[in-house]
């Protein structure tokens, strides 16, 4: 079948140039983006809960831009004066660069990862006397403990924010020829918010090995998976995929 329409759960591209955006205008399809779920900080004294006290850590690894503004929210709520010695281990150049709203670059020791958070583990390895913290949500990358676990480095985790499903009860009764997922905790929401869903023609894209098995446990059908040799990213799957459902039906 045709594909006409696209609901991809995340918020809508701030950037212009998205390839989002792109598809739009190339394959004429309509790309909707709505957040399946979102982001909510837990308080310092949660935090306090977790028996962490800021003032024990030498250095912090940073995940997500989420992790870098919730770890200077509980900051300041605790009224912890972030010192400048104070080492921080960034998964990606954006994470890195997404740090500069909060400490002047110049002045701070900063480590960056290439992308994945096993690549920063040769950072970590020439650190590991440091005392770490991980500020994370409430679902941590499966990945992370083992690895830092295998480096053998004094590492605390620590839930600063939570994912939380989203209520999408506007959309009951709207229909997508394709719907993008890329957490886990996205395809719950899908059937927090509708315990009936029927797949039937809607084709279901996934990011990530966990993200397919959170589908495929529910009963979906997976028709796009990134990322893969040929397409490393969603874009370029649903591209991909477009293109030949498209072709095809208009061939028969």
């Amino acid at each position: 079948m045709k594909v006409k329409t696209i609901l991809v759960s995340q918020p809508e591209p701030k950037v212009e140039n998205s390839p989002y955006f792109e598809i739009q205008q190339k394959l004429k399809v309509k790309v909707d983006f709505r957040s399946f779920i979102h982001v909510e900080g837990v308080t310092a004294k949660d935090v306090r809960a977790q028996k962490i006290d800021l003032n024990n850590y030498t250095a912090i690894i940073l995940t997500s831009k989420f992790a870098v503004d919730h770890f200077f929210r509980v900051a300041e709520e605790m009224r912890y004066k972030v010192p400048e010695t104070l080492k921080y281990f960034c998964q990606s150049e954006a994470i890195a660069f997404y740090l500069q709203k909060y400490v002047v670059y110049r002045k701070r020791k900063i480590y960056v990862g290439q992308k994945d958070f096993a690549d920063m583990a040769p950072l970590i390895k020439k650190y590991k006397d440091e005392k770490f913290l991980l500020p994370s949500s409430d679902q941590l990358n499966h990945d992370i403990p083992p690895t830092l676990n295998n480096l053998k480095v004094d590492w605390t985790p620590g839930t600063f924010y939570k994912t939380v499903m989203s209520d999408l009860s506007d959309l009951k009764d709207v229909y997508y020829d394709v719907l993008a997922f890329f957490t886990p905790t996205g395809i719950k929401s899908l059937f927090k918010n509708f315990p009936d869903f029927q797949q039937n023609n809607t084709r279901i894209a996934v990011f990530g090995s966990s993200t397919q098995k959170e589908a495929l446990d529910h009963g979906l059908r997976v028709d796009i998976m990134a990322p893969t040799p040929d397409t490393p990213s969603m874009t370029m799957a649903l591209e991909k995929y477009i293109i030949k459902a498209n072709k095809e039906t208009k061939e028969k």
